[in-house]
């Protein structure tokens, strides 16, 4: 039976421009990118195609050099049109200009009966050869899971607590069978399977009809959707533990390709925010560009636009590409100008979770706020507020992690808790954070520190 887990630490940013319950049809992108920028413990990434070559959904774009069998691969079929470089020829991207009608790569296809009888290895093989693999995260430190390892456990996070989170029952409608097929692979890796829902929203029927995993219930504010936190409550990951994450998505890719012998990479996803003229959802496929669904979409030029959401995601350009785990695209406006005595007019149009501020935006708790990505201050001298412990609804101290890895003390660092966190769980630090610290940064220099050591 599963765990019921109320969270009181924490803080709901409500903002506007939410998408509606709708999928807009929309003639599809030419282009899609996958870039080994979304995953972290991928060090040496060993481009295999060339600009020029034709490839099929699933055809292998790159590999880890550290790791061969750990492939990344073609979410359409055509032609690859560009290989993105950076500095010190940093691969940042791999972009496929798609067919019209796509193309797959055929894999080993199975029944629901046949999928009962695989073993471990011949699951283990189709999702390294695929690239679905790559959808499985490994905690500690949010990396790509290492196909030598048992995890003690398996978590999925059933519902997205960040700003103008997307709908699950709508980005996985109809989507029952594909998810269960999935948990049943999952299941020969190790157990037990957690989905976590939240108690106050509906539960998507893709979660609520799930069998053989434990269906947990949480209550409260954001990050209570954060896979993270809800590992913290139900099974705490000590020195030497494994843990694997996987989104709802990622279970029902891996359904889909033992179901039907695919890679399909098709997925809706949400173009939201206050300075979208109509927010609404897309049916789409990973790594889609962005361009399309901004065109005449936009109530000005001046934006930012986001691969994910306004605490964890990433700044992309109007023509960027929507990051490999991004289900929701957000767009706000630009914050790039100062404000003489900004903080200290009394306003509710500002939102802060800090009342000393002489805001008035805790007198309207449901008001929708239209936020820029201006942070008011630049970095000064770290603050000690016990802000962070407030929204942090997990046993550890953020304050003295942050500044344990900014010391470089490995002790305490790991005594303190950086085997339970990875950006997404202190987001909301960086937030409510007077000193105007990049947390994120800090956290993954950390964890690299220790990763490495």
């Amino acid at each position: 039976m599963g765990k019921f887990i109320r969270l009181k630490k924490g803080f709901d940013i409500n903002l506007a421009g939410k998408a509606s319950p709708k999928i807009a049809t929309i003639e599809q992108p030419e282009t899609f990118a996958v870039k080994p920028t979304d995953f972290h413990g991928i060090y040496m990434p060993k481009v295999v195609v060339k600009e020029g070559d034709s490839v099929k959904a699933g055809s292998v774009l790159f590999h880890d050099k550290k790791h061969d069998e750990i492939v990344f691969t073609s979410p359409v079929s055509g032609e690859v049109v560009e290989v993105k470089r950076g500095e010190k020829r940093k691969l940042l991207e791999v972009r496929v200009l798609a067919d019209k009608s796509i193309e797959y790569v055929q894999f080993n296809k199975y029944s629901i009966s046949d999928i009962a009888n695989l073993k471990r290895e011949q699951a283990q093989e189709q999702l390294l050869k695929s690239g679905v693999w790559v959808n499985i995260i490994q905690r500690p430190f949010g990396i790509v899971a290492s196909p030598s390892e048992k995890p003690k456990s398996i978590f999925v996070s059933g519902f997205d607590s960040s700003p103008l989170a997307p709908d699950y029952s709508i980005l996985f409608k109809g989507q029952e069978q594909y998810f269960q097929a999935g948990i049943e692979i999952l299941k020969k890796f190790g157990g037990p399977i957690h989905v976590n829902v939240h108690s106050e929203r509906e539960i998507a029927p893709v979660f609520s009809q799930v069998k053989g995993a434990e269906l947990n219930k949480f209550s409260g504010p954001h990050p209570s959707g954060c896979v993270g936190v809800q590992i913290h409550h139900i099974d705490p990951i000590n020195k030497g533990d494994i843990v694997w994450t996987i989104s709802p998505f990622g279970v029902i890719q891996i359904g889909k390709l033992f179901l039907n012998g695919i890679y399909d990479a098709s997925k809706v996803i949400a173009v939201a925010g206050s300075e979208v003229k109509e927010p609404q959802y897309y049916s789409t496929y990973t790594g889609v560009s962005i361009k399309k669904f901004l065109t005449n979409n936009l109530k000005q030029d001046h934006v930012r636009v986001i691969s994910g959401n306004v605490l964890t995601g990433t700044k992309i350009d109007q023509e960027g590409y929507v990051g490999f785990f991004d289900q929701l695209v957000t767009v706000i406006p630009e914050g790039d100008y100062f404000e003489f005595l900004g903080w200290i007019k009394p306003t509710v149009n500002k939102l802060s979770y800090q009342r000393a501020f002489g805001l008035l935006s805790f007198l309207t708790p449901k008001k929708e706020f239209v936020l820029d990505s201006n942070s008011r201050g630049e970095p000064r001298a770290f603050v000690q507020t016990g802000v962070f412990e407030k929204v942090t609804p997990i046993d550890v101290l953020p304050t003295y992690l942050l500044k344990a890895i900014i010391a470089e003390d490995y002790d305490e660092m790991e005594a303190l808790g950086i085997y339970e966190v990875i950006e997404e769980d202190l987001a909301l630090c960086e937030f409510v954070d007077v000193s105007k610290h990049n947390i994120q940064s800090i956290l993954r220099e950390g964890i690299d520190l220790i990763s490495n050591s």
